[in-house]
């Protein structure tokens, strides 16, 4: 089920690159969480989006604004990503892919004849009051950090 603009985003708490737990509540009235997903760790699309990300955090974050990914990937894995590229993003780590599922990015994809799930490369902007201002689903990995930098200035 795709998620829409307007409700309320599915809490949920996920370990980060360093087995540190996020809560998405904690950060209600605090900060606007850009929650991006996507395939796997060191990759060329999502390593191109995740360094696209981290080169405009500056302008994130005088936005108001912190960028959040999630994969499947392990903790291990996510650690060894953000240190191999320098990445400023906090990376949570969805191995049993509960969070994927209530945001509706999994899907069913056939790998060499066989069926696997994937994730569809998506980004959820959620305000401070934890309501999704926008979701958007299957995105192109270059660029599209900026383009959801140009959605938060508009937004203010």
């Amino acid at each position: 089920m795709l998620l829409q603009a307007g409700t309320d985003a599915p809490h949920f708490e996920l370990p980060d690159a360093d087995m540190e737990t996020f809560s998405l509540s904690a950060w209600r009235g605090k900060k606007t969480i850009v929650l991006y997903f996507y395939p796997r760790d060191d990759t060329p699309g999502c390593t191109m989006e995740a360094n696209e990300f981290t080169d405009l955090e500056d302008a994130f974050a005088r936005l108001d604004a912190m960028v959040v990914g999630v994969s499947r990937d392990d903790c291990l894995s996510h650690a060894e990503f953000r240190d191999k590229y320098g990445l400023s993003v906090q990376l949570l780590s969805d191995t049993d892919g509960r969070v994927c599922k209530s945001y509706g990015v999994l899907y069913d994809k056939e790998v060499d004849g066989h069926k696997k799930v994937a994730i569809k490369r998506s980004t959820f902007v959620i305000d401070k009051q934890g309501k999704l201002r926008h979701a958007m689903y299957g995105v192109q990995a270059h660029g599209h950090p900026q383009e959801i930098l140009q959605l938060l200035k508009e937004m203010k």
